[in-house]
This record gives structure tokens, sequence and C-alpha cells, in this order.
């Protein structure tokens, strides 16, 4: 989904790029109703629509409207990237089987497009990183919390609306 929102053909019909896959065993497949992308290992076959020809072409990729500002942080980077920041920073507390956490992502996502630049904005997986998550009390999730100056300031416990994190990322910014 990441690689169909940030690929664009240049021009009018789909066409295939080669390079753009690492092995040849994989396949590009368009829909005929939504141009999409799909990789498959299977074939080594091109499945276009009919009418579509085959050509090099350019992709043209809109990274900051398609991919997620929000870095990975991790208890050995934890120090460096938050702590340390000059920047306010968001951390959103999370694992991948929180089915509240999934729903939160986007907005997390979002806000991070948003306020590039104003703060920092980091996933923290509990799961991988059980020690950071123990010294700040994460005892549900998905849980937001808020640095300045390395110091945490606020915190927003459980899935709550964009306008709700918005409120406490103006108030830190």
């Amino acid at each position: 989904m990441a690689l169909e929102s940030c690929l664009r053909v240049s021009t009018p019909r789909p066409h295939c790029l080669p390079p753009l896959f690492s092995s040849s065993r994989e396949k590009l497949v368009f829909s005929t109703q939504k141009v999409g992308f799909k990789k498959s290992v299977l074939n080594s076959t091109l499945s276009l629509p009919s009418g579509v020809a085959y050509r090099k072409s350019r992709f043209v990729c809109n990274a900051r409207e398609a991919v997620n500002e929000v870095q990975v942080v991790n208890d050995s980077s934890w120090d460096e990237l938050v702590v340390g920041s000059d920047t306010p920073v968001l951390v959103d507390f999370w694992a991948p089987w929180c089915g509240p956490c999934r729903m939160i992502a986007p907005i997390i996502d979002e806000l991070a497009k948003e306020y590039a630049g104003k703060i920092k904005c980091y996933k923290l997986n509990t799961d991988e990183s059980p020690n950071t998550a123990t010294k700040y009390g994460i005892r549900s999730i998905p849980t937001v919390l808020f640095f300045k100056n390395g110091e945490k300031k606020d915190s927003v416990i459980g899935a709550v609306p964009k306008a709700t994190l918005s409120e406490k990322v103006e108030k830190y910014i």
C-alpha cells in the first residue's frame, strides 16, 4: 500500500521499471479497476491489463506525502533520539497485536507530517523494547508520551481523536 501511494507513473498509462524489484522472480500486477502494485515471488512474468504496453518508464516518489515520517526508536536509541532531542518529541508506545494501536497509527503519521520540523515523532514497540516502556510506567497501549528538553511532560492513553493529540502537540511547540 505504501508502494502504491508512493509511486506515480510519469506517463498517462502504467508501465513497469524492471530495476524496481530486487529479484527476477517477482512480478508487477496492475489491477484493471484500480491501478495498484502487487509483488509476487511466484512467477517471473509481468501481468498487465489489455491495452497497456510494457516499456521503461520513470516512477516518481512523492516521499513527503507517502512515506511515514514517524521513525522507530528502541531501548538502545532512546537516550540519543528522545532524551537528547532539542525539539519536542512525541513517542507512540505500541505493539503489532494491538488493535487500538493500529487505529491511532495513521493519526500519528498525520501529526508527523503536519508538524514536521516542529516536533519529532517516534514509535516504540513495547514488545521489542520493554525496558523503556517499564521505565516510563507504560501499562496500557497505545500510550503517547510528550517530551520537551528530555523530560516527560504529558501523556495520552488509548486511541483518542486527532484533535486531542493536536492540542497536546500545540502546547509543547
